[in-house]
């Protein structure tokens, strides 16, 4: 069931393919090494289901619940970091990894949020190091006693709020660690659940709140060469669907005017609405934007992705207007239900396939059909190009990369499963 194509198959068909591309002024060759150079960024909950390691007493808080009790779940840093490096061995480019502050390793101590530190991470730290690894880090402002009425930066209550400036500033100073350790910036990304179950009357003052306490944490100066700010928006979550402070207009004039990245979740928009219509409009007013790419299903559902039409359209964006050094690509998804590394692997490679797909289209023929109005020519030859053999040319990129081609990963993680995963209890 999940085999390869031999490496002679392998070739023949990329060089069949490479035809094929160079008839339409495509470089194949040039497509793979554009692609090597963009990073995905790897989400650890998708591991362990968002559980991390701590040990509060709290509502999970925030909308965020994991469905599934699939067997063999990571319960400790080192099983999670074991299971991570399976997968990135499984997916083809070098990548980074995304922890959340949750995620902290504080030798049993008791440490709460507003007190980590970047000690509490070195163990991320060396192992992204022994990889080659590049990383990313969140607040979190969900699962914890001080959150479970819902609110966190714009609580009424100036004990709690400060608590949650207080955390959301220590994860800059972490982030910005993170960064220079490993010699390439730490997108720290600020996520906060607050909201109304029901229609609030003061949503003004509710926002109000809110901006000033992001002034608050965004007020010590951070070295960009080491950690970039992002903050993202939400339409409705669990506990939040009459009114979500943080909203996308929030977000993004705040983002505007103080110049942090903008975060779009594929999955935080009305069911209708897209993120990769968003990129082109967010780009000409901010340097750089995030992305949290995941599959809602009726609603934000943090689906592992599939080869859709947005996500081939969210990579179109990408590609097509050169924006690979100013969008920071990162998944969001978690999936109890199934093998948590099939998970991993499934998503990565997806987002990785849609990337190339998009780097496969002769986009300067197709811009220029645009500009002169050859739409019906235009539309033929995007039709066009789905016929062709792009899978041949993704065979080749796996192989050179030094992954498994085809569906022959899944064996390797099933194997994994028996001899590391069922022994978990």
């Amino acid at each position: 069931m999940f085999v390869s194509p031999s490496e002679k198959q392998i070739q023949g068909a990329y060089d069949l393919a490479r035809e094929r591309y160079a008839a339409l002024g495509v470089d194949t060759e040039a497509a793979m090494a554009r692609l090597a150079k963009i990073p995905i960024s790897l989400h650890c909950w998708q591991g362990d289901d968002v559980g991390g390691f701590e040990n509060l007493s709290a509502a999970s808080g925030g909308g965020i619940q994991a469905t599934g009790n699939y067997p063999g779940k990571a319960r400790t840093p080192e099983q999670l970091r074991a299971d991570a490096e399976k997968a990135l061995g499984l997916i083809p480019g070098k990548h980074r990894f995304n922890v959340h502050a949750m995620y902290a390793e504080t030798g049993g101590k008791k440490v709460d949020r507003d007190a980590l530190q970047p000690e509490h991470f070195q163990g991320w730290i060396d192992w992204a190091k022994s990889l080659g690894l590049g990383m990313d880090f969140n607040p979190s402002c969900f699962g914890h006693p001080l959150a479970d009425d819902g609110f966190t930066l714009s609580h009424y209550d100036p004990a709690v709020r400060k608590f949650w400036i207080d955390h959301c500033a220590a994860s800059r100073v972490i982030g910005a660690a993170i960064g220079k350790a490993l010699g390439t910036p730490c997108v720290t990304n600020l996520w906060i659940p607050d909201g109304f179950k029901d229609i609030p009357v003061n949503r003004y003052r509710s926002r109000e709140i809110l901006r000033e306490a992001l002034d608050a944490v965004f007020a010590a100066p951070v070295d960009r060469a080491h950690n970039l700010d992002a903050v993202e928006s939400k339409l409705f979550g669990i506990g939040s669907e009459s009114c979500v402070i943080g909203s996308h207009e929030f977000y993004l004039g705040y983002a505007v005017r103080n110049n942090l990245l903008l975060c779009l979740d594929a999955g935080h928009f009305h069911p209708t609405e897209v993120i990769s219509d968003k990129l082109s409009s967010v780009l000409l007013y901010l340097d750089e934007v995030l992305l949290h790419v995941s599959r809602g299903v009726r609603w934000d559902s943090d689906h592992v992705i599939v080869l859709s039409d947005e996500i081939r359209a969210i990579a179109e964006e990408i590609v097509r207007n050169n924006f690979e050094s100013r969008v920071h690509i990162g998944l969001d998804y978690f999936d109890a239900s199934i093998n948590r590394i099939a998970a991993w692997v499934t998503g990565t490679r997806v987002m990785v396939r849609a990337l190339l797909i998009a780097l496969l289209e002769p986009t300067d023929t197709l811009k220029q059909l645009e500009a002169e109005g050859r739409y019906g020519e235009r539309l033929a030859l995007l039709e066009e190009l789905k016929a062709l053999p792009f899978g041949a040319v993704w065979d080749q990129y796996c192989v050179r990369q030094g992954v498994p081609a085809g569906g022959a990963w899944m064996a390797d993680i099933l194997n994994y499963e028996a001899e590391v995963l069922s022994k978990r209890g």
